[in-house]
């Protein structure tokens, strides 16, 4: 891969997003956290908001975990949001983010991909970055019909990206390839036309750029029976916390009970998918107080999105409105 003439499209062409301004480790941190699940487009207004509230690592580390959950509130995976605060904890004793990948990886949260952003993207560290742009260009570019997704397989493609990383400068060299996914190497339809690497890509010069990345085999859903018990009391509802679901685990929720179905149940109230999970909900109004032995939470409607921002409570809340 021509690295000089991919840096050179970049810096002629790169979206000015507000986390590339400058070369600090806590914006972009709080970025690619929020990429993980969201595009660039999609994830602007939440970084904007999110910044305003927490504009430092001291802000973010000395703010309450709900005010940190409410601001997340949108962008789902809210076990990002809570990694997020307790990291940024450890990070401010620290006084400053580690400089090496294998260093930020030992924190809360981050993972292999986040830990070569950040130590790349800000410190130069001469590492690349693996993640579904960069799996789609290397699949393409070399023509590589191999399970990513596997352990071994995305070895071999992180061994690739390091390499590409040693040979520019490792910031931009990143950049560039997440860039290029994003705007030119498509999943679908690829604007090969318009590709700087095209004349040397191999699925383009093969014709296999829609075949190629293999797709992942997509897992198997479960269907949850949740019945949910809305105890209710002086305008507050009880939370408890989750100990009973596979889903939002250590979270504050419903009192209920929930039992794995071999396939989708008949009547419910509320449908509600998290992740491979298909969750059907029946809603049950008591005034009794909860007759699990944890610790019981009761907050007002208007506060419980604080406490836990998942859409899933506010449409168990309100189906019992209807």
């Amino acid at each position: 891969m021509n690295i000089p003439k991919l840096e050179k499209w970049y810096k002629e062409n790169f979206r000015r997003l507000p986390w590339r301004q400058h070369k600090k480790a806590y914006p972009i941190w709080i970025s690619e956290t929020m990429l993980q699940q969201t595009t660039s487009v999609g994830v602007l207004p939440y970084y904007e908001k999110f910044m305003k509230l927490f504009p430092t690592l001291k802000a973010l580390a000395t703010a309450p975990l709900e005010d940190v959950l409410f601001a997340w509130s949108g962008l789902g995976y809210y076990s990002r949001a809570r990694n997020l605060h307790k990291c940024a904890q450890q990070v401010y004793k620290l006084g400053e983010f580690p400089k090496s990948w294998e260093e930020l990886i030992k924190l809360p949260g981050i993972g292999p991909y986040t830990a070569r952003a950040i130590s790349s993207l800000t410190f130069e560290e001469k590492v690349g970055v693996l993640d579904g742009n960069v799996i789609r260009i290397l699949s393409r570019f070399y023509n590589l019909s191999l399970p990513w997704w596997k352990a071994n397989e995305r070895k071999q493609l992180q061994s690739i990206v390091d390499q590409l990383a040693q040979q520019g400068t490792p910031s931009i060299v990143n950049q560039a390839l997440m860039e290029l996914g994003a705007t030119i190497c498509r999943p679908k339809n690829p604007y090969c036309h318009l590709c700087p690497m095209a004349k040397n890509c191999q699925s383009s010069l093969k014709g296999t750029q829609n075949e190629l990345p293999l797709k992942k085999p997509k897992r198997q859903n479960e269907y949850w029976e949740w019945k949910v018990e809305l105890h209710q009391k002086n305008n507050k509802i009880a939370l408890i916390k989750n100990d009973y679901l596979p889903f939002l685990k250590g979270q504050w929720v419903f009192p209920g009970s929930a039992v794995k179905k071999k396939k989708a149940p008949i009547h419910f109230h509320v449908k509600h998918n998290i992740t491979h999970h298909e969750i059907y909900m029946k809603i049950i109004k008591t005034s009794k107080t909860p007759s699990q032995n944890e610790k019981v939470k009761w907050v007002t409607r208007q506060n419980l999105a604080k406490i836990n921002p998942s859409s899933l409570l506010q449409k168990a809340l309100h189906a019992d409105l209807l």
